[in-house]
């Protein structure tokens, strides 16, 4: 269904869907970005945008890469979708949610292992992190909680806007990752390339925080061993 080529076939497929009850907190930018580091010769990762808005969709469009390969549906046919991907070998399936559709988000974390939430460090991000997490808390999904679009460190000092956003989170008796994606311009330079940054720069320390986040999300889902 997909024309990923001859992949290993695997009973199982992981899905991550990235979801905010906010628009601009970054799902799209880190859905695209931690693909490219999922995606193996014998575990595919398979993108699936249900945004209307069709970020994701864009930057797959700019990408001259064959992988990942990326696919549109409504969230109602998400099980489908990923149903089609497990029997074509797909293993991992990163799933893009459109901010305000309640009943879209609810979709995705259903058919979801784990929800990725990115969150910027500002009052009204943190208040839609909370909706968010009630939404996963009520159909009892795994939650991963990621700082985005942070100010600098300052040496190993972290700003004190983040701190204050990780524990505006442990209040709310969730645990945030504990790093943080900074701002920087490669991040935007290798979505407008069609890159994602471990590609655009890589040994950077934007493809070093992308790394990381990859290995927490890894971690989250029960994932030991190999970094691949």
């Amino acid at each position: 269904m997909f024309d990923l080529g001859p992949a290993c076939r695997r009973p199982a497929v992981r899905v991550v869907a990235f979801t905010s009850r906010k628009g601009g907190s970054g799902k799209s930018t880190l859905c695209a970005h931690l693909s490219v580091y999922a995606d193996k010769p014998d575990a595919p990762a398979l993108l699936i945008d249900t945004d209307p808005q069709g970020s994701l969709a864009l930057w797959h469009e700019l990408r001259q890469a064959e992988t990942p390969v990326l696919v549109k549906c409504e969230a109602r046919d998400l099980p489908d979708t990923i149903e089609a991907a497990r029997k074509d070998g797909v293993g991992w399936c990163f799933v893009d949610t459109p901010p305000h559709n309640t009943a879209d988000i609810a979709a995705a974390m259903r058919v979801a292992d784990l929800a990725i939430i990115p969150f910027r460090p500002a009052v009204f991000d943190i208040a839609a992190v909370a909706a968010t997490l009630e939404m996963a808390r009520a159909i009892n999904k795994p939650t991963l909680p990621v700082i985005n679009s942070a100010p600098p460190r300052r040496g190993v000092q972290t700003a004190h806007v983040v701190t204050e956003a990780r524990d505006a989170l442990f209040a709310m008796n969730a645990t945030p990752w504990a790093g943080q994606i900074t701002t920087r311009a490669a991040f935007a330079h290798a979505l407008a390339s069609g890159q994602a940054v471990g590609e655009f720069e890589p040994g950077s320390a934007a493809a070093s925080e992308v790394s990381e986040l990859w290995q927490e999300t890894r971690r989250a889902l029960g994932i030991k061993g190999s970094k691949k």
